[in-house]
């Protein structure tokens, strides 16, 4: 899952029924994660006598918190939460009717691709990496890649863009 995390490219999970266990774990190493309204979420492990071993502990813990973390995983089967909980917790972006699913997910795409994909490459640097980091070295290491972003093409034509009212046409670089 930490090479999830790595990829340069936004990441989405599209989640539509149950998403348990590993596959939660899965989900929450991705960058956005939009469910259908018909989804339930839960670590399930614990029925079996083990712990969750892919950052279902850890990834839980930073998106829920430290109690809502130890419910779902700690009541394991009794502990599972439908989509609209999930999203009230931020463990999800979006909860849509089912029927909307596949919308949602593309709206996302579309809204992404107009984007420079050298910046997204490093927001997601600094935070996946700033969030292990305490406080000072993140805004230090935030600053680091703010020099890395402005030192792309893409911010030379976003600039030029906004300066000429245009849309930017952004190339990866």
């Amino acid at each position: 899952t930490r090479e999830i995390e790595a990829i340069q490219t936004p990441v989405i999970a599209k989640i539509n029924g149950f998403c348990l266990g590993g596959g939660l774990e899965l989900a929450m190493s991705c960058d956005f994660r939009i469910a259908s309204d018909k989804s339930k979420f839960g670590q399930p492990e614990i029925n079996l006598g083990v712990i969750p071993g892919a950052g279902g502990t850890q990834r839980l813990t930073r998106l829920v918190g430290r109690t809502k973390s130890m419910e779902i995983n700690m009541l394991g089967q009794a502990g599972l939460i439908d989509a609209q909980e999930a999203y009230r917790l931020n463990l999800i972006n979006r909860v849509v009717p089912v029927e909307e699913l596949d919308n949602a997910v593309n709206d996302y795409i579309e809204k992404l691709k107009a984007l420079s994909p050298v910046t997204i490459g490093i927001i997601k640097l600094a935070v996946n990496k700033g969030i292990e980091m305490d406080i000072d070295r993140a805004l230090y290491y935030e600053a680091e890649c703010f020099g890395m972003a402005v030192s792309t093409e893409d911010f030379k034509e976003g600039t030029s863009a906004f300066l000429e009212k245009r849309k930017p046409e952004f190339k990866g670089r």
